[in-house]
């Protein structure tokens, strides 16, 4: 199995690993590393993106996906690594902080409308600077929008630690509310479980990447809000672009 260093490390840019395992489909080279550092997407992210590098040579990696069970970095271009081979991998990491900001932002948003409104999520998804999520609002208007944007910027404001940790199944489902979707979609055959706490506002089962505080988050808008259907409302969220705000503020 790959060890997961995003799980541990959200803000790791470049790692050292060894390539256990190539793919080929459809004229493209996937590698199966031992370590990563690059997220394969889940849960509304969007997989990271990157290069690997090996004995001065380097590859754009387009894609990162789970492939039955396995992570698989897919590289443009010929001539890729061999099996066990020692590489580099380095992340976009423009792009990682803009959608780790968006990602935070999401739980953010959740936790005031979960906190306040009581409303279950029913979808989401985001890239980056952008999220929209959908919640079992009966109606949604315009004063009510004013308010959330309200709320949630505050609590981006309140610079409200996060933080990360792995509990056995059993356990994290004694948590109260720790899954906010209308359906649980965590598959029965997760044993371990990793929650992502915003202290004082939010726990949730997530396996995605965060920010360490929720000021580095910055300005939200709610720029649209819409019905998707009689009990099911989406709000849509931005963020100011930032690209120098200070990383770790924790």
């Amino acid at each position: 199995m790959t060890e997961l260093l995003y799980h541990t490390d959200s803000y790791l840019k470049s790692f050292e690993a060894a390539v256990t395992d190539l793919v080929q489909s459809k004229g493209r080279s996937g590698l199966v590393l031992d370590r990563t550092a690059f997220y394969p997407g889940g849960g509304g992210q969007p997989n990271d993106v990157g290069w690997i590098e090996a004995d001065g040579q380097g590859w754009p990696v387009t894609k990162v996906k789970r492939v039955k069970g396995q992570i698989v970095h897919w590289l443009e271009g010929d001539n890729s690594p061999s099996a066990g081979a020692s590489v580099q991998g380095k992340l976009d990491w423009a792009r990682r902080y803009r959608l780790m900001r968006t990602h935070t932002a999401m739980h953010i948003l959740c936790g005031v409308v979960w906190r306040d409104y009581g409303a279950s999520v029913t979808g989401g998804n985001m890239k980056p600077l952008q999220g929209r999520m959908d919640f079992e609002f009966e109606r949604m208007e315009k004063e009510l929008v004013a308010e959330i944007e309200e709320k949630i910027n505050a609590e981006v404001d309140a610079a409200r630690p996060i933080s990360t940790r792995t509990l056995p199944r059993e356990e994290a489902f004694q948590i109260p509310d720790l899954i906010r979707t209308k359906i649980n979609l965590l598959p029965e055959h997760i044993t371990a479980v990793r929650v992502v706490e915003i202290e004082g506002l939010d726990l949730q089962a997530d396996g995605g990447t965060h920010v360490a505080n929720t000021r580095e988050v910055g300005p939200l808008t709610i720029v649209d809000y819409k019905s998707k259907g009689r009990i099911n409302k989406r709000l849509v969220v931005e963020l100011e672009t930032a690209d120098d705000r200070p990383e770790r503020q924790a």
